[in-house]
C-alpha cells in the first residue's frame, strides 16, 4: 500500500507540474511550485499516518497541501508585486524564493560609513515596507545586517547588529508589531560577492528584510 501511495504522490506531483503554462510569469511559477511542494508534503503526511485507508489519506493530504502551498505562493507573489510598486528606489531588490521574500537594501543607501543611523531620505521607502508588512500580517520578519570584511570582524559584527536593529526599529515605529520582527547581525560571515574588489564589497554591505509566511 505504501508503494502504491508513493506512486500516486509522484504521479500527482508530475500532473501538477505538467499544468505549468509555458508562458507563465515568474510569479505564477512560484505559485505553481508552492502547490506542487504542498501536494508532496501533504500526501506524504497522509501516506505515513496511522490507521487504514492510507491511500485515501494520501490523496486528501496532497489536495489540501496543494491548496495551502498554492495559497502561500500566491500571497508571496502579491506581496512582492506590491513592494516593487511602492518602493521608489531601483537599488532595492525584492526576491521571491518560493517560500520567502528577501528585500535587499544596500548599505550605501541606508547608512553613512561606520554609522548605524538611517538616512532621513529612506523614510518613505521604509514606510512602504512597513505598510506591506501590515497588509500581510500572517508573516514573520527577520532583519539581517551584513558587512564586508574591511576592519575587525568583531567590529563588523557589532555594526551589522546595530544596523539591523535600526531598520527593525523603523518598521516598528511605523506600526509593525515588535513580536513579528527579529533583528540579526551576521557581520562579514555571509558575503554574496567577492571582498577582493570594491564592487563586491559594496554588494556585501547590506541589510536584508526576510519575510516568511507563518
Amino acid at each position: 500500500m505504501m508503494k502504491t501511495s508513493a506512486l500516486m504522490l509522484t504521479l500527482g506531483a508530475f500532473t501538477l507540474a505538467g499544468c505549468v503554462v509555458p508562458q507563465a510569469t515568474e510569479e505564477n511559477r512560484r505559485t505553481q511550485t508552492g502547490a506542487v511542494a504542498g501536494a508532496l508534503i501533504g500526501g506524504a503526511l497522509g501516506a505515513n499516518s496511522n490507521g487504514d485507508n492510507k491511500l485515501a489519506k494520501a490523496a486528501l493530504g496532497a489536495g489540501v497541501g496543494a491548496l495551502i502551498g498554492g495559497a502561500i505562493g500566491s500571497s508571496l507573489d502579491a506581496q512582492a508585486a506590491e513592494l516593487r510598486n511602492s518602493i521608489g528606489n531601483d537599488r532595492v531588490s525584492i526576491t521571491n524564493t518560493g517560500n520567502s521574500l528577501i528585500v535587499n537594501l544596500p548599505q550605501d543607501i541606508l547608512f553613512a560609513t561606520d554609522s548605524a543611523t538611517l538616512r532621513g531620505d529612506l523614510n518613505q521607502d521604509m514606510q512602504a515596507v512597513a505598510r506591506s508588512l501590515m497588509n500581510y500580517p500572517n508573516t514573520t520578519v527577520q532583519v539581517v545586517g551584513h558587512t564586508d570584511n574591511t576592519g575587525a570582524a568583531a567590529y563588523n559584527q557589532d555594526l551589522s547588529q546595530r544596523r539591523a536593529g535600526a531598520v527593525a526599529s523603523v518598521l516598528q515605529a511605523n506600526g509593525v508589531p515588535g513580536g513579528r520582527i527579529v533583528a540579526i547581525g551576521r557581520g562579514e560571515d555571509q558575503p554574496v560577492a567577492s571582498n577582493l574588489n570594491e564592487q563586491g564589497r559594496a554588494q556585501n554591505r547590506r541589510v536584508e528584510i526576510i519575510i516568511r509566511p507563518n
